[in-house]
Parts: structure tokens; C-alpha cells; sequence
């Protein structure tokens, strides 16, 4: 490929992840965290971007809560334990629930909806409910590395006279394993983040600490967002 093919096909790789309303929510959410670690609650210029971006994402959830609707009535993956299904179906609920509430409490900042003390506590509730989603996203995503943990430990027993790495099922468990393993320091990230934001732990969890938090947390919610590069042609 020449030079120019290569800039074209990055330009559109950019283009496709750039047309994702999620890769711009979450793009605008490391803006919104980064300058919640700047300000640390100070009042000034950093602390009004926070402000106004974190009402500008609002706009980019307006009705995802149907996303994690879906998910709730949806049927699981044959052979997933109860104890999985159960902790899954009950991040989608908590989940869908923060997402719907916080189009309310977009309607509150906005001005159409007048009751401000009713949208500071429903704000708060939504809060809650995205701290719940965390703990079940947490406890499932422990519960998958460790399915995906003894399905490798098994195939490698079966493996043992060969390179594993040749495998495409060995490979494909482990890029499973290390998506997982991403996603767990992701949840428990946002864990810290819910804590921050409810001011559960103000002494420990500081806005600079929840800005820090959110801030990785979200480049790596960037990552994961990422296209696949396309593979190369066989000449």
C-alpha cells in the first residue's frame, strides 16, 4: 500500500469511530474528568467546563436507556451460571434505570423541568442506581475470568505437546481473558468514580481523585470503542 492508501484508510477508520455518538460521549467525558482533576471542585474555569460538558453528554444518552432495556428481556448465553444471569440482568435493570433518570435530570438543568430540589434528588437516585450497576458489572466480569480461567487451564492440559499459541481457540479465550481482565479495571474505575460523585467517602475520594479515576476510565472506554483495523489483502 502506498502512503497515501494508508493515510486514506486511517482517515476512515477515524471517520467511522467519530460517527459513533458513543465514542463522542465518551470522548466528552474524558474532557468532562479531566477537568474535574484540574478544577479539584475549585471554582474557575476548569470546574465550568466540567459543568457544561457533563450537561452536553446528556444529550448523547437520550434514550440509550432502551439499549440496557433490551438487554434485560433478551435471552442469556446457553451454560451461563444463575448466579451470572442474575448479577447480569441486574446491571441492565439498575443501569437502564440511571439512564432514564438522568434524562429527567437533563430536563432540570436545561430549565423545562422547574422543581430543582426534585431533580438534585432524582439526580442523586440515578447516582445510586449507576454505583449499583458498578458493583454487578464488578462481580460479573470476576465471574467470566474466572469461567474463561478454567476453560484455558483445560485446553492447555489438552495443548501440552503443542504451542498453545497456535490455537485459534487458546487465542481466542485469551483475547477474551484480556478484554474481560480490561473491562474489570474499567468497572471498578467507575466504582471509584459513583463513589466521588455521591460524596460517599469526601475525604478520600476527592474531586481531583474522582477526575483522575474518570479521566482513565474513560480513555479506556475510547479504546474499547476502537475499529478494527481492516486486514491486510493476501497479494
Amino acid at each position: 500500500m502506498s502512503s497515501l492508501d494508508v493515510a486514506r484508510t486511517e482517515l476512515a477508520l477515524a471517520v467511522l469511530y467519530l460517527n459513533k455518538a458513543e465514542a463522542r460521549d465518551k470522548i466528552c467525558r474524558a474532557i468532562q474528568y479531566g477537568s474535574k482533576f484540574l478544577s479539584n471542585g475549585e471554582p474557575g474555569t476548569a470546574q465550568n467546563v466540567d459543568k457544561s460538558t457533563s450537561l452536553a453528554r446528556k444529550v448523547f444518552r437520550l434514550f440509550k436507556f432502551v439499549n440496557d432495556l433490551h438487554a434485560l428481556i433478551s435471552p442469556t448465553a446457553p451454560g451461563t451460571p444463575l448466579p451470572l444471569v442474575l448479577l447480569g440482568k441486574s446491571k441492565n435493570a439498575l443501569l437502564s434505570t440511571f439512564l432514564f433518570l438522568d434524562q429527567i435530570v437533563w430536563l432540570g438543568r436545561t430549565g423545562i423541568y422547574k422543581n430543582k430540589e426534585r431533580t438534585e434528588l432524582i439526580g442523586r437516585i440515578s447516582l445510586f442506581c449507576w454505583l449499583g450497576s458498578s458493583v454487578c458489572t464488578n462481580l460479573v466480569e470476576i465471574g467470566e475470568i474466572g469461567r474463561l480461567s478454567k476453560s484455558m487451564k483445560k485446553l492447555d492440559k489438552e495443548l501440552k505437546n503443542t504451542n498453545k499459541y497456535k490455537n485459534e481457540e487458546y487465542r481466542s479465550k485469551l483475547k477474551k481473558s484480556n478484554e474481560r481482565s480490561l473491562a474489570l479495571i474499567k468497572a471498578s474505575m467507575d466504582l471509584v468514580v459513583a463513589v466521588g460523585l455521591l460524596q460517599l467517602a469526601p475525604k478520600k475520594v476527592t474531586p481531583r481523585v474522582t477526575g483522575a479515576f474518570g479521566f482513565v476510565s474513560s480513555l479506556i472506554s475510547c479504546y474499547q470503542l476502537l475499529p478494527s483495523p481492516p486486514k491486510a489483502k493476501a497479494p
